[in-house]
């Protein structure tokens, strides 16, 4: 019933080949959720500098220990962020270089426009 009025078929045929399925795309909206909020930013940020405790985390970007555990947990359920346990002290690090990138990319894309 629908029929497409200026776009091609061949173009209509490459986009839906082309369109992720619906799991694939809750995916990646979560993906993109995770650089929704200023302070996992801050913290997304600190962590592609290097591996830092909660404590760290802290002072050095001035957020309460709770909000950084809470950002810190959202983070490693997305899996954005990991940790390793050295005796009492939990550090948390960036996963994968892809989170680095997509900040980078971000930063860039600002200051062109």
């Amino acid at each position: 019933m629908n029929k497409l009025i200026v776009l091609p078929k061949q173009q209509h045929s490459h986009m839906l080949e082309y369109m992720p399925n619906d799991g694939t795309l809750k995916k990646l909206a979560d993906f993109f959720t995770m650089f929704s909020d200023s302070t996992r930013i801050k913290i997304i940020t600190a962590l592609c500098l290097g591996r830092m405790c909660v404590n760290d985390l802290s002072v050095t970007l001035n957020i309460n220990q709770t909000t950084v555990s809470h950002q810190l947990k959202y983070l490693k359920t997305y899996g954005a962020v990991g940790c390793e346990r050295d005796g009492k002290i939990i550090y948390y690090f960036i996963k994968s270089d892809s989170i680095n990138d997509v900040m980078l990319n971000g930063v860039n894309y600002l200051l062109a426009n």
